[in-house]
């Protein structure tokens, strides 16, 4: 096991800059999960750990060692693809053992690194089937058996699990936590999956445009956000924003009135004025944060759109105005109906109050 040490990371292709200036510590043992949309630079810059990319400027160390210009094979890492890439005309037992071999390990340490991965992936009565035999997660965990038997101090993953089906990923999501509590092993994953970032991370790195945007655990960056990208990003359904405009500013609160239902006002609890009179803000407020009408500070009128029931909860998709809907999840909403008005209770202690710019107002 070992930590990970990124200082001011870059990356540029010609002119076009990539990853810009990233900094980040990953300390031994964590699972740090890179999350973001697509092209965000999450796969790039986990492959410049990996040294599978060149890294423009900056200085990149693991357990120690400065690695930006040491060869991948010896940076003491292990990398999990997308793809299984495993050898067609091979067993589970010689796939797994195969780099030991080539390696030139003694026939006994192979043997014993392959039977201990299985025995921990549960992979026992598959060691002589052939790739072709195997299903899809069963394939996966193959791959991370091949990781596995490398010993390696830092595991790195590129969206392992994108190929599965969704009821597959949710089973392999599990096998991978219980591979990390299992080995305790520093893992590095990248993932554009949000629910898996939630449930598999010690610490999430939300990416955009090659910037780090927050990083933090889980139910930080959801409590917590730093601005509406993150706010939106993590957490489904999204959070929902409301165009409003500040009417009142003091010490200690912000009143701002709805663009869409200007009658409707809620203050916010601040501790900065860091909002004047008359500045254009957006309220965010999560889709489980709603309340019975006449519970919360606040009450929104909405015209119910469509309403999605899930037996548990429902999900109400409703429009404030013609240009802003919002989604509205609650258990009490069982029995709304497509195309019919709705009122909710906003809370203001459960409402987040953001910029123009998008940053997070505090």
């Amino acid at each position: 096991m070992a930590d990970v040490r990124l200082t001011d990371i870059r990356k540029r292709f010609g002119a076009l800059e990539i990853i810009k200036g990233v900094d980040l510590a990953i300390e031994t043992g964590e699972f740090v999960v890179f999350v973001g949309p697509s092209g965000c630079g999450k796969s790039t810059l986990l492959r410049m750990i990996a040294g599978l990319e060149d890294i423009t400027s900056g200085e990149l160390a693991i357990g120690g060692t400065v690695m930006n210009d040491v060869d991948p094979a010896k940076r003491g890492i292990a990398m999990v693809f997308q793809s299984y890439a495993l050898y067609p005309h091979m067993t589970v037992r010689e796939n797994m053992g195969f780099a030991l071999k080539f390696a030139g390990m003694a026939r006994e340490e192979i043997d014993r690194r392959v039977d201990d991965a299985a025995r921990i992936l549960e992979l026992g009565p598959l060691m002589e089937r052939k790739p072709k035999a195997l299903s899809g997660g069963q394939r996966q965990r193959v791959a991370i058996g091949r990781a596995i038997v490398r010993d390696p101090d830092v595991f790195l993953f590129d969206e392992p699990l994108s190929n599965l089906d969704a009821e597959l990923r949710v089973h392999m999501r599990v096998e991978i936590a219980k591979l990390h509590k299992a080995l305790k092993s520093t893992i590095i994953y990248v993932t554009h999956d949000q629910v898996e970032a939630m449930t598999l991370a010690d610490k999430i790195v939300v990416l955009r445009g090659g910037v780090v945007e927050q990083v933090g655990a889980p139910l930080d960056l959801y409590d917590d956000p730093a601005n509406t990208f993150v706010a939106g990003f993590i957490g489904s359904p999204r959070m929902n924003f409301l165009t409003a405009r500040v009417i009142a500013a003091q010490s200690g609160s912000v009143t701002v009135a709805l663009a869409g239902q200007p009658d409707v006002e809620l203050s916010l609890p601040v501790r900065s004025l860091s909002a004047e009179a008359g500045d254009e803000v957006s309220l965010g407020i999560r889709p489980e944060h709603f309340l019975p009408a006449g519970e919360g500070d606040a009450d929104l009128t909405l015209d119910v759109d469509v309403a999605e029931h899930l037996g548990n909860t429902s999900y109400v998709y409703a429009d404030i105005s013609p240009d802003e809907r919002i989604i509205v999840e609650h258990e009490g909403f069982r029995g709304a109906d497509d195309h019919k008005r709705l009122t909710v209770g906003l809370p203001a202690d459960q409402c987040f109050l953001f910029d123009k710019a998008g940053a997070r107002i505090r």
